[in-house]
């Protein structure tokens, strides 16, 4: 029998990811997925399930679900409150949930994106093989609205023994390195001097699609207009003010602003924590 969860509490912005779905960019469909994919492994090995197993992933105000049959969940990634019918549970450690009960995933204190993994996994159906929500393309499911069920897969077998778990913490400061981009010719010396030593600032614009900088403009040497042309996940694209925008995973996969430098992937996790505000640093890798 199918155990469902309940949508009580949809808040900001909920999804359903996994792994994503690499290499469909020739369809213009992005990769998707877990912005803080570490997250997501480490939730899904402490229950026993297959590190890309679909999970939900809240941003900044949580959510709250109700089980039809006992479950047992994860709540990680950024720091929050979470309680089982009112009552304080724990955070980054295997939480039995009984059915009917609610377990409520609170506001982060820290960070922005909470992971809530299931044993057995987020069982919504697949698209291009992955059931990750792609909210620039409208690929798999809608985010949830409360009063929305999904239905948990069937577990591998029982929840590992509790371990210490290594949650790393949102960062204070996010220090991004860098590479020269594919059109870093198109701004000045001062411009690229200035993005390596310049102090920006995460914009509270910043969504999924990309984590938009303020601060000091980059100033361009060609005035000229670009072609559009292949993006990256990582690409750090400049449109016409000036400021960095950092491509995530749901970034469009062609664009006409030039890229003046690409952050390797290991590097974005920490950019799906950074609130509005963190100050942003890029270094050249």
């Amino acid at each position: 029998m199918t155990t469902r969860l309940t949508t009580v509490r949809s808040g900001a912005l909920t999804t359903v990811q996994d792994a994503g779905r690499p290499g469909h960019a020739h369809l213009g469909v992005p990769r998707s997925g877990a912005l803080d994919a570490p997250a997501m492994r480490l939730a899904n090995r402490l229950l026993g399930n297959a590190p890309d197993a679909a999970v939900l992933e809240t941003t900044l105000t949580g959510c709250a679900l109700r089980p039809d049959r006992d479950v047992t969940a994860v709540v990680g990634g950024a720091p929050c409150p979470v309680t089982v019918d009112g009552r304080p549970a724990a955070w980054g450690a295997p939480v039995r949930v009984p059915a009917g009960s609610v377990l409520d995933v609170g506001a982060a204190t820290a960070g922005v994106r909470s992971y809530v993994a299931v044993a057995g996994g987020i069982a919504v159906e697949r698209v291009l093989g992955s059931r990750s929500t792609d909210l620039l393309s409208g690929l798999g499911p809608a985010p949830l609205r409360d009063g929305e069920v999904v239905a948990v897969g069937v577990p591998a077998g029982p929840v590992p023994p509790p371990v210490a778990a290594p949650w790393p913490g949102p960062p204070a400061e996010l220090v991004l390195p860098v590479r020269p981009g594919p059109r870093a010719d198109w701004f000045t010396a001062a411009a690229l001097r200035t993005l390596a030593s310049a102090t920006y600032r995460v914009s509270p614009h910043s969504n999924r699609i990309g984590l938009r900088t303020e601060g000091p403009p980059l100033e361009r040497a060609s005035a000229g207009e670009l072609p559009s042309e292949g993006m990256v996940l990582g690409a750090v694209q400049v449109p016409p003010d000036g400021r960095p925008v950092l491509f995530l995973h749901d970034h469009p996969t062609t664009g006409g602003y030039p890229v003046v430098a690409v952050v390797p992937e290991p590097a974005l996790a920490a950019a799906a924590q950074a609130s509005a505000g963190t100050p942003v640093r890029f270094t050249l890798a």
